[in-house]
C-alpha cells in the first residue's frame, strides 16, 4: 500500500499548492456539471430540430465571440487582476446556466433562446479560458510543479468528461435536460468558493507605455508568438486538429440516434469513452517531470486522433465506436497538453496571457467554423464522410509537424538551457 502511495506522489505533485488544491477541488465539481450541460444542450438541439445544420448552428454561436474577443481577453489578463477576472466569468457562467435551467424546466425553451444563451457563454469563455491557463503559474508554489498541474488540470478535464455525460445521459432519459442545467449552474458554487479562499499576494499592475495601446499590446503579442518557431508550429497543428477534427462532438448525437440507432444513454457512453481515453492519456502525461521530449508526442498525437476519427466514421456497431472514441479522447490530451505544457515552459511571463488567449483560440475558437462547416458537409455528404476527411486532414497535418521536428527541437534546446532545464554546454 505504502509503495502505491509513493508512486502517487510524483504525479500529484502540484497539490502540494494549498492554492492549487482548493482551485482543484472547486473546479473539479464545476467541470462535471459543464459536461452534462454540453451533453444535454447538443441532445435538447437535436431532440427539438432534428437538423445537423442546428447542432453546427449552435456550435457556431458558442464558439464565434471566443474568435472575436479572446485575443483581446489575452491583453486584458495580461493587465488585470487574474483571479478577479475568473471570479466574474465563474458568477456570469452560473447566470447563464441558471437561466437554461429555468426555461428547460418551465418548457418554454426553443432554439433561439439555446444560440443567444450559447453565444452569452462563449462571450465569457474568451476570457475565462485565457485566464484560468495563464492563472495556473501563480498557483503553484514551485516553478517545477508547473508542468505537473497543467496535467492534473487535464486529469480533471478528463475525469469531469468521463462522469459528466454519462450522469447526463441518465438524467436525461430518466427526467429532462433541465435537471442537467441546473445541477451545472450549482456547481458553480465550488469554484467561486475554492477562489475567494485563495491567499495570494496581489498582482503588481503592469506598468504600460503611453504607447501601449490595445492594438500595440495585441501586436507584440502577435509577432512575439508567431516569430518563435516553436510557439507558431504548436499553434497551427492545434488549429488544424481543432477545426477539422473537434467536430465530432457536435455530429455525436447524429451517430447515437440515426447510425448506432440509440438514445441519449447511447450518447452519454460515447463522451465518457472520450473522457475515459483523455484521462488515460492525462494521466500519463502527469506522471512525467518536465516538459522534455514533448515535442515527439505532439507530433504522434494528431495522427492517433486522426485515424480514431476514421475508425468511428467507419463504425456501425458501439462497442468498435466506443474503443474509437476512447482513442480519439486519448490523442486529443496527448497534443493539447503537451502543447500547453511545451508553451507556458517556454513563453516569457510578460506575454503569457497573450500566448494562452492564442492557445485558447488555436483550441477552441476554430471550432466556430470547424462546428459550421461540418454541420453544412453532414447535411450534403453526410457525418461519417465529413468525419472521415477530418481524420485524413489530421493525419497530413501530423506527418508535417514531424518534417518541422528537428529545427523546432534546436530553438526549445536553446530556450531550455537558458530557463535552466538542460545544462549549458561544455565551453
Amino acid at each position: 500500500m505504502n509503495f502505491g502511495i509513493e508512486r502517487l506522489k510524483p504525479m500529484l505533485r502540484a497539490l502540494r499548492s494549498r492554492n492549487y488544491r482548493l482551485f482543484f477541488l472547486g473546479q473539479g465539481a464545476s467541470l462535471i456539471g459543464t459536461w452534462m450541460t454540453q451533453t444535454a444542450t447538443i441532445w435538447l438541439v437535436y431532440h427539438l430540430t432534428g437538423s445537423a445544420l442546428m447542432l453546427g448552428l449552435v456550435g457556431f454561436a458558442n464558439q464565434f465571440p471566443n474568435f472575436v474577443l479572446t485575443p483581446f481577453a489575452g491583453v486584458w489578463v495580461d493587465r488585470w487582476d487574474r483571479r478577479r477576472t475568473i471570479i466574474i466569468t465563474q458568477v456570469l457562467a452560473m447566470m447563464q446556466s441558471l437561466s437554461l435551467a429555468f426555461l428547460a424546466l418551465t418548457g418554454t425553451i426553443e432554439v433561439w433562446q439555446i444560440v443567444v444563451l450559447a453565444a452569452f457563454q462563449g462571450s465569457i469563455n474568451a476570457f475565462d479560458m485565457p485566464a484560468r491557463q495563464s492563472f495556473v503559474v501563480k498557483m503553484v508554489d514551485r516553478r517545477d510543479d508547473l508542468s505537473n498541474a497543467i496535467a492534473l488540470n487535464s486529469s480533471m478535464f478528463s475525469s469531469a468528461r468521463l462522469v459528466g455525460p454519462a450522469i447526463a445521459g441518465l438524467i436525461i432519459a430518466a427526467t429532462n435536460t433541465g435537471v442537467c442545467f441546473l445541477i451545472d449552474g450549482v456547481s458553480y458554487i465550488a469554484v467561486i468558493a475554492g477562489l475567494l479562499a485563495m491567499r495570494l499576494p496581489p498582482e503588481p499592475p503592469v506598468a504600460s507605455k503611453p504607447a501601449e495601446t490595445i492594438w500595440y499590446s495585441l501586436k507584440e503579442g502577435f509577432d512575439y508568438a508567431f516569430g518563435l518557431q516553436p510557439i507558431r508550429s504548436i499553434l497551427l497543428l492545434i488549429a488544424l486538429v481543432s477545426l477539422v477534427g473537434m467536430p465530432y462532438m457536435t455530429l455525436a448525437p447524429i451517430f447515437a440516434s440515426e447510425i448506432l440507432h440509440g438514445g441519449p444513454e447511447t450518447l452519454g457512453f460515447l463522451m465518457a469513452s472520450s473522457g475515459l481515453g483523455a484521462l488515460i492519456a492525462a494521466v500519463y502525461l502527469s506522471a512525467r517531470p518536465n516538459a522534455l521530449g514533448l515535442s515527439k508526442l505532439i507530433a504522434i498525437a494528431p495522427a492517433i486522433f486522426g485515424s480514431a476519427l476514421i475508425v468511428f466514421a467507419l463504425s456501425r456497431v458501439l462497442w468498435l465506436s466506443m474503443l474509437a472514441v476512447l482513442l480519439i479522447g486519448m490523442g486529443l490530451v496527448l497534443q493539447h497538453t503537451s502543447g500547453n505544457t511545451v508553451l507556458q515552459t517556454i513563453v516569457d511571463d510578460d506575454k503569457r496571457g497573450r500566448v494562452m488567449s492564442f492557445y485558447m483560440m488555436a483550441f477552441t475558437s476554430t471550432v466556430t467554423f470547424g462546428n459550421l462547416v461540418a454541420g453544412s458537409l453532414a447535411t450534403h455528404i453526410g457525418a461519417p464522410n465529413t468525419l472521415l476527411l477530418g481524420g485524413i486532414l489530421c493525419i497530413s497535418g501530423s506527418l508535417l509537424f514531424t518534417k518541422q521536428l528537428p529545427e523546432m527541437r534546436r530553438s526549445m534546446r536553446l530556450i531550455y538551457r537558458r530557463i535552466g532545464l538542460l545544462p549549458q554546454p561544455d565551453s
